[in-house]
């Protein structure tokens, strides 16, 4: 896993509030896939031909996306609307960088990143 896990507890309860607040952020709405809890959560969403990659940052085991995998769906509220997206698959680094377009930042290779989520738009 790139990053700790209560490194994500922290931000669960300190930094996303705050980030979803702002209103600035990219935020995932999703349900809990055991207790049904609709959850908000904010991330980095990029847009590529056909939906979205996502940043696995704390790999495919965290909460969101088990959340996202399970359901096999979720909304996206980006730049003021909210959209639907469905077919939630990981992905490895090639493929997310193959799809993700070349001015996008790659994460730092520190951070041993090599998962993310790839999401289709609904039509």
């Amino acid at each position: 896993m790139p990053m700790p896990r209560w490194w994500g507890q922290i931000n669960k309860r300190v930094f996303n509030p705050r980030a979803i607040e702002g209103g600035k952020s990219p935020v995932l709405i999703h349900v809990g896939r055991r207790s049904g809890t609709t959850y908000r959560t904010p991330l980095d969403a990029y847009p590529v031909d056909g939906g979205y990659v996502f940043v696995l940052v704390y790999g495919a085991r965290c909460d969101w996306a088990r959340n996202v995998l399970a359901a096999g769906r979720a909304r996206l509220r980006v730049d003021g609307r909210e959209l639907e997206l469905t077919a939630p698959v990981v992905v490895g680094e090639d493929e997310a960088f193959r799809a993700l377009p070349e001015n996008v930042a790659r994460p730092p290779k520190l951070l041993r990143i090599t998962e993310f989520l790839r999401m289709d738009l609904v039509a």
